[in-house]
């Protein structure tokens, strides 16, 4: 069913994408078929020649991500990294980027020990929004966004940002990973962003079952220029991964609407814990950024990922990580269960000690990433972690 741009959110993860078939099934079959076949050379049957170039259920979650992060083009990619690694590799060689600080520490990762591999160098600020107009070089192409970032759930603006590259270069790329907060809660391309990229695995898909990444723009020589490199470069999802992707796509709005609400809650328990000695949520009225949230946030909700120190240093994080009973210690985040992880030692141990502390990345930071299990269950949990810490 095409849908309209006046279509609301719900409206358009539920039909954007959606294409019934010959049979007329409401809900899209799998396509398995690597080839579909041609009446004549170069005169494919249909739109679809060979599945690594495109594929319709691939196609069908392409459209319904656009759809919903109000752009023209989309792209699915193998996992989020693939869309950070083709992004990457469509800049030329010799290239400057100026990243925010904190990020994933794959982000970070492919940056400095893949990306430099072409020639592309990186700059860190721990302060985009003030320090970028010294950073920025002759061949500075790419300016990489991360809001919130990972783990520190810093905010940035990204209008601002936008403004200060056009005004120095408009021929800067202004990328967004927009993975912590999903295309329900944030929109970076209505921002002045010239893409918006995702950990599919997280909030799009939100079942803890697929491996993904995507991207949306409205800039079409981009749009084909990133197409050819995906292509190229083969990093592409399964069709049944595509699948359950954009089935996961059609409950993004109840998912993530029910995890900022409850995150909010615990936000507000964690901030008045004596046991905690900080904590870094964008809900929260003294986040340092919550202007800026009020801004860029659908009615400025936090989203579903909680980060905070906890009294006693590694040991103590390390115990409290481990004694929860609904929040399951693992890597990732954005799916319906709960899950927190100590990401000095996890998600960001690759990162130089004193590098990520300076963006605030200590041994006794915990994350949580809030699931959609009642809220007071999960208070519970908590609690009772904290008060076996304090023993």
């Amino acid at each position: 069913m095409a849908v309209s741009s006046s279509d609301k959110f719900a409206t358009k993860a539920i039909h954007a994408g959606a294409h019934t078939d010959v049979h007329g099934s409401v809900i899209e079959p799998i396509s398995l078929s690597t080839t579909f076949k041609q009446h004549a050379p170069a005169q494919p049957v249909g739109q679809y020649e060979y599945s690594r170039s495109q594929n319709p259920n691939r196609k069908n979650l392409e459209d319904a991500v656009a759809a919903l992060e109000n752009a023209k083009y989309g792209l699915a990619f193998s996992s989020g990294s693939a869309t950070t690694a083709v992004i990457l590799q469509s800049l030329p060689q010799g290239s400057h980027a100026v990243s925010i600080g904190d990020v994933y520490g794959g982000t970070h990762r492919y940056f400095t020990k893949v990306a430099n591999a072409h020639g592309v160098e990186t700059t860190f600020t721990n302060d985009l929004v003030k320090e970028l107009p010294q950073l920025v070089q002759k061949n500075t192409k790419l300016v990489w966004i991360e809001s919130p970032t990972n783990p520190t759930l810093k905010v940035t603006d990204i209008a601002l940002v936008s403004e200060t590259v056009r005004k120095i270069d408009p021929e800067i790329l202004v990328v967004v990973d927009n993975t912590f907060l999903s295309p329900y809660l944030s929109n970076p391309l209505n921002f002045g962003a010239d893409v918006v990229v995702h950990s599919a695995t997280k909030y799009i898909n939100g079942h803890s079952d697929v491996v993904m990444g995507v991207l949306a723009t409205n800039n079409e020589s981009l749009h084909q220029k990133l197409q050819f490199l995906q292509n190229a470069i083969g990093a592409i999802p399964s069709p049944f991964d595509a699948w359950l992707a954009h089935r996961g796509l059609k409950t993004l709005h109840l998912r993530v609407r029910q995890a900022c609400l409850s995150a909010a809650k615990i936000a507000e328990f964690l901030a008045n814990s004596s046991a905690v000695e900080s904590v870094n949520y964008p809900g929260l009225p003294t986040h340092p950024n919550y202007d800026v949230v009020k801004k860029q946030h659908r009615d400025a909700l936090g989203g579903g990922m909680i980060s905070f120190r906890i009294k006693g240093g590694a040991e103590a994080a390390a115990k409290f990580s481990s004694t929860t009973r609904l929040f399951t210690l693992a890597e990732s985040l954005g799916g319906i269960e709960s899950l927190l992880e100590v990401p000095a030692v996890m998600t960001h141990g690759g990162i130089p000690q004193a590098q990520r502390e300076a963006s605030g990345v200590f041994d006794n930071l915990i994350r949580l990433s809030v699931g959609i299990e009642d809220v007071d269950d999960l208070l519970d949990d908590i609690k009772s972690a904290i008060e076996k810490v304090a023993v």
